[in-house]
């Protein structure tokens, strides 16, 4: 069951395991391995989402007590309108997804391919602040490979939608089963949280990994040989 922010508010600060907001407080929490959508998500075009959103957030500006009539600030709650739809969230959109071609494996290469270092830009859904880190990506091919860029844009395209790391992980490795048609798939992802680091704790050293192991990647000698190749 998905649950938008007013009916969480309308269960006097409670979610759905029991606990309050406050209790809750900086937690890492997920609900799913899908990320939260309303079911009409997309009935809205992207320019009436964008109207919507910079009176949005003109009003949350009027409230913080800033003036909108600076010229500094006025076009402002337009400029972070187009940058929601456009750019940090537009993975939340299908329609940005990107377009996979495949090609016949006809080197025969059968050990795994490593794309390493992906960099991405994310941003935590508990505090909308930005994750920043770096995906790296192995498969198997069982027939078929994937052009490199590809890898990268996938891993862009998921990490555009407010996020969390460990859903992250799991959406992009089971897109690439998908694609790829097979279950020998890793996915590591080394991030920084800037809900950690500039605010709350404000822990400016610690970092998050997270990892997927799939098909004979999940075994520890291939596990170690994948750890080489990304440390090296």
């Amino acid at each position: 069951m998905k649950i938008g922010t007013e009916t969480l508010l309308k269960t006097n600060g409670y979610n759905l395991n029991g606990f309050s907001i406050e209790e809750i407080g900086d937690d890492h929490i997920s609900t799913g391995s899908e990320t939260p959508l309303k079911e009409n998500a997309f009935e809205l075009s992207d320019a009436e989402k964008k109207d919507r959103i910079a009176n949005l957030f003109a009003e949350i500006m009027d409230v913080m007590g800033l003036d909108l009539t600076d010229d500094s600030l006025k076009g402002t709650p337009k400029r972070v309108a187009k940058m929601y739809i456009d750019e940090i969230f537009s993975g939340l959109d299908p329609k940005n997804k990107p377009k996979v071609a495949l090609f016949d494996n006809k080197y025969k290469y059968n050990q795994m391919l490593v794309e390493k270092n992906i960099t991405f830009y994310s941003n935590c859904e508990h505090h909308f602040v930005p994750i920043i880190g770096k995906a790296h990506i192995a498969y198997i091919s069982s027939g078929k490979v994937i052009g490199l860029s590809k890898l990268n844009r996938i891993v862009q395209y998921y990490a555009k939608r407010p996020q969390v790391q460990e859903r992250l992980t799991n959406q992009i490795a089971t897109e690439l089963k998908e694609i790829l048609n097979t279950e020998d798939v890793a996915v590591i992802i080394d991030a920084k949280h800037l809900c950690v680091s500039s605010r709350g704790i404000k822990d400016d050293t610690s970092a998050t990994v997270t990892s997927y192991y799939g098909g004979v990647f999940n075994t520890p000698d291939k596990i170690a040989e994948l750890q080489n190749y990304i440390n090296n």
